[in-house]
């Protein structure tokens, strides 16, 4: 296990969890990759706006950032009309979260996209002054209009481009589906911003589509949640901003190298939340590529590499891969550093007991994926209509959050249906769903727990 170590840069640790032994014959390897990033603090050692800065504080210090906050402002934003000044107060309320000194600007989006402060293409500077004129183009804000979330995510690309800083970001809030552009014209606008700046994606109510929003978030690496009360949306937004103002370090990536014949099956994000990144892969040289994870603050997050190895002899023992954090030279001209390393091995035995041992951590996080995936099928069937099939996936859904500790989905669970056995799996639908709730489950639905080690 190595680390890397530089100022206003945390540290990176990587720990391999892993069964290496394999029975004659074979091939299937499987790693859970934690991968731990600390030094930054919870604001990266900088204080927020109206806190004291302590003693070791020096103005400058810690990473430039920008932030760009989308706010929903389409027609449907005044049904009722508390929702938009819901809105405003919570846009508000993160805009008094920016670290001194960070980029900012906010964008109303409609069927078009506004630059609504400061405009003209421009960020602001977070100062006293500049919150309080944002605030202000803030209580201007009213709802009218339709929805194409494109154009939104455009508009904070071509914004954010422009400032030279270590960490864009983008806050993106949506009371209702993408109406007005086609579904290909947001995934063609995904596309072009992956990799360009990060972005968390909040529903508001429950006239959205849980797909849109989590997909989103999924596609730019970052957070999705429900608020279904607008009155929660000042906190929710709060914490997301916090969050943000804590990322230290950006565009860090997970390098795979394997060796000649070795497979790769896939590589997910399994902690804090399920994400698949097989298909994300940037070739990186001879049998390496780079799968992106996204800015960092004091965290750690937990990886499943899964590979197919040659097959080999009783006795036998190779490298099957080798994992390591790769952050890449700002001005692209440099060399990429590596941060952190861990080695994923492969080793052949005839003790059967060795080689069908199952490591606690692969066990737990194969569990928490098919967790995921079992209520999302479960509530397309409800949808469909095939409750048979609803009932004996989130049944199994049950079966798995009670087994894995996963208190809060099993909560969330426990309102779609009534369980009679958890320990089995034996549930019933419930004849009437309230829209939050369903929502809620589906919006959460990737949200995992960490293995008890």
């Amino acid at each position: 296990m190595a680390n890397f170590s530089k100022s206003n840069v945390p540290q990176f640790s990587v720990e391999v969890y892993q069964n290496e032994f394999l029975p004659e014959g074979g091939r299937e390897v499987n790693a859970i990759v934690t991968v731990t990033s600390t030094g930054g603090g919870t604001t990266g050692g900088i204080p927020l706006a109206g806190s004291t800065p302590s003693p070791a504080y020096r103005p400058g210090q810690g990473p430039d950032a920008a932030v760009v906050l989308m706010v929903d402002c389409s027609g449907s934003m005044d049904y009722p009309p508390t929702k938009m000044r819901n809105a405003r107060d919570a846009t508000a309320a993160a805009i008094d979260a920016l670290r001194e000194g960070t980029r900012f600007a906010v964008v109303a989006g409609t069927h078009v996209a506004k630059d609504v402060y400061p405009g003209n293409g421009r960020l602001a500077v977070a100062d006293q002054q500049t919150r309080a004129q944002a605030k202000d183009a803030l209580r201007k804000l009213s709802a009218g209009g339709g929805t194409a979330i494109g154009t939104w995510l455009r508009l904070a690309d071509r914004l954010l481009g422009a400032a030279e800083v270590d960490i864009r970001h983008g806050i993106l809030l949506t009371d209702g589906r993408n109406e007005h552009e086609a579904p290909e014209d947001l995934r063609a606008a995904l596309d072009s911003c992956a990799g360009r700046f990060t972005c968390d994606a909040r529903g508001v109510g429950t006239d959205w589509e849980v797909k849109e929003v989590t997909g989103i978030a999924a596609a730019l690496l970052g957070t999705a949640d429900i608020v279904a009360d607008p009155a929660g949306l000042a906190a929710d937004f709060t914490r997301m901003m916090e969050n943000a103002m804590g990322k230290e370090v950006a565009d860090v990536a997970l390098r795979l190298w394997t060796p000649v014949g070795v497979e790769i099956r896939f590589v997910k994000q399994v902690a804090p939340t399920v994400a698949d990144l097989t298909g994300r892969r940037t070739e990186a040289g001879p049998r390496a590529g780079d799968y992106p994870t996204g800015s960092w603050g004091d965290e750690s997050r937990d990886y499943h590499v899964c590979v197919l190895v040659p097959e080999a002899g009783i006795g036998q023992e190779m490298l099957a891969a080798r994992v390591s954090l790769i952050l890449p030279d700002p001005s692209g001209a440099g060399a990429p550093q590596t941060l952190s390393q861990g080695l994923v091995r492969a080793v052949w035995t005839d003790d059967m007991v060795a080689s069908t041992s199952i490591n606690p951590q692969v066990a737990h996080y194969t569990g928490q994926a098919e967790l995921a995936q079992v209520i999302q099928q479960g509530l397309d069937a409800r949808k469909s209509g095939d409750f048979d099939g609803a009932t004996a996936k989130l049944g199994r859904a049950v079966q798995l959050a009670s087994a894995s500790g996963n208190q809060d989905t099993a909560k969330l669970l426990s309102k779609v249906v009534d369980v009679v056995d958890a320990a089995t799996g034996t549930v019933r639908l419930k004849a009437k769903v309230a829209e939050a709730d369903e929502m809620t489950l589906e919006t959460r639905s990737t949200k995992t727990v960490r293995v008890k080690k």
